[in-house]
């Protein structure tokens, strides 16, 4: 078993098989919210970042509370730039579960850090499944080894990869929409 243990993995599944049906984006608001966790109060990330609701870091800072609603909000505003940066990069045609699991990776590591990428260059060059294998490389932040980057990682992996398995007929979209 990967990283990600099977009861992890069999409860993610099912919540992301629920989600499967409204695309990447809903995708992308079951697993962000399972690995980022809800903070309703602002806090520092394991480095330093002011962080609040699921990962939100755009406008956070110290002091901040926030409601359930507004981190519904904020969550679908950020996965929503994500999503955006996802198709503006992506030349290929990608399954939806491929595309979510791009949402969840470059909503924690930024669009900069995604365009600059190999997984994006081996993405768009056409190799899906060496570009899914790239993602745990990504489990360092602050130049540690953070456990929960493996785990996350891993879980995005295997999403990337069903989309590889289901792409016949589940195409996502090319950079012709």
């Amino acid at each position: 078993m990967s990283a990600v243990g099977e009861g992890e993995v069999m409860a993610l599944s099912k919540r992301l098989a629920a989600a499967a049906g409204g695309g990447a984006l809903a995708m992308s608001l079951v697993i962000v919210p399972y690995f980022e966790g809800t903070e309703l109060s602002s806090y520092r990330d394991a480095v330093g970042v002011w962080t609040v609701c699921d990962g939100h870091t755009a406008t956070a800072g110290p002091g901040q509370t926030k409601t359930p609603d507004e981190c519904r909000a904020l969550l679908r505003t950020d996965l929503g730039v994500a999503l955006d940066a996802v198709d503006r990069r992506v030349t290929v045609p990608i399954a939806e579960t491929t595309r979510a699991a791009l949402v969840s990776f470059v909503f924690n590591v930024g669009a900069g850090a995604f365009g600059r990428s190999t997984l994006l260059r081996k993405l768009n060059a056409g190799d899906v499944v060496g570009a899914c294998n790239e993602l745990p490389r990504w489990v360092y932040a602050g130049g540690k080894r953070l456990r929960g980057l493996v785990r996350r990682r891993a879980a995005e992996r295997e999403l990337c990869l069903e989309g590889v398995n289901d792409a016949p007929r589940n195409i996502a979209r090319s950079s012709a929409r």
